[in-house]
């Protein structure tokens, strides 16, 4: 099996223009979602045909005081003219909001701009099915899943899938069994395998615990397009709080508790959680962490390892959580801890 190792600088790329990713106006709703995160329905506005057999009035906002007719300028310091035609705009924009014409625009920009994304499978297998089946259902990624031993026939149905989608998906199995189940698999070295193997211009580190609801990979890699070098699904800052030696039991933030980090965003964060994280591959082959063996804390290595801005968008990106993959607590906070006096050495030389 060869591996494409090239690190060229993707030219589809923009150098960075960092306003284009946070600070934006827009009305803070999910405009890739499903029904739960969007309003759903046809949309109605500017040409929506009139119901027979009723009256409309001719200038409605006249009678609250406003100039509502077209050809009606009004006097330009009357500040209740100022008003209505703000909040025209503004019910303007939300409409067009609604309409989708944001992720519209971030298709346009991210066209020609490859991607993929990559998932180490170690067990878990329903989990893994609609993990991948969400993938191929919302996105146009490419899929490249490196299978760790079969664990609970999780690579079987990784080849049932791939049997299905030929041209999305491409899997491949090492009999090595993932370390924390014993075995000589690290996260740091399954990783790299993964990225050296693809050949896009955007490589999308994404946990099997996770699925998509909606295209949430079009607004990461876009941001990326605008000139980040990575962007992800929940950024983290350091907090003031020290290593506690125990991982909270609130899933999705564990790490934030039990490390003193915190979770930020969105805008420009310092780190970006690897549940779901889009970084330039070219950047990406020099930064992740080959040593570690759990994937604890090694996103928060890679980060800090990443030359440039590392964002959250603004809109809230359509992924659930499945489930918890927990592995047993010794070695969870062993590894963690292990990975994280990389991340302190870190970052007390920035």
């Amino acid at each position: 099996m060869s591996a494409v190792t090239d690190a060229k600088s993707p030219s589809s790329l923009r150098p960075a223009r960092i306003e284009q990713v946070a600070g934006s106006a827009g009305t803070g709703r999910d405009t890739t979602g499903g029904p739960e995160n969007g309003a759903a329905g046809a949309a109605t506005g500017v040409g929506t045909a009139r119901a027979r057999g009723t009256h409309a009035r001719l200038n409605p906002a006249a009678e609250l005081g406003f100039s509502g007719d077209p050809g009606q300028h009004g006097d330009p310091d009357d500040g209740m003219l100022h008003a209505q035609r703000a909040w025209d705009g503004t019910l303007a924009t939300n409409r067009l909001d609604e309409l989708g014409v944001n992720a519209e625009r971030q298709r346009v920009e991210t066209k020609g701009v490859t991607a993929a994304v990559g998932l180490l499978v170690d067990g878990w297998p329903q989990d893994v099915e609609r993990c991948v089946r969400s993938v191929v259902e919302h996105t146009d990624a490419q899929v490249l899943a490196l299978d760790l031993g079969n664990v609970d026939g999780a690579g079987d149905v990784l080849d049932v899938l791939s049997e299905r989608h030929p041209e999305r998906i491409t899997v491949w199995h090492v009999a090595e069994e993932p370390h924390w189940r014993g075995g000589t698999a690290t996260w740091g070295e399954s990783r790299a395998k993964l990225l050296r193997l693809d050949d896009s211009d955007v490589h999308v580190l994404m946990e099997t615990s996770g699925a998509l609801l909606g295209d949430a990979l079009t607004p990461l890699v876009a941001a990326i397009v605008a000139g980040a070098v990575a962007a992800g699904w929940h950024g983290m800052e350091p907090s003031d709080g020290e290593w506690q030696g125990a991982v909270a039991e609130d899933d999705g933030w564990r790490k934030a508790e039990a490390t003193g980090w915190r979770e930020a965003g969105p805008g420009k964060v310092r780190a970006l959680s690897g549940d779901l994280l889009a970084v330039r591959r070219s950047a990406a082959l020099t930064a992740l962490p080959e040593d570690a063996n759990y994937g604890g804390n090694a996103d928060l290595e890679l980060s800090l390892a990443l030359s440039g801005d590392l964002v959250v968008p603004e809109e809230r990106l359509p992924v659930e959580r499945l489930g918890r993959h927990d592995v047993s607590p010794d070695y969870r906070d062993r590894e963690c801890r292990r990975n994280y006096d990389g991340v302190l050495r870190m970052l007390r030389a920035s």
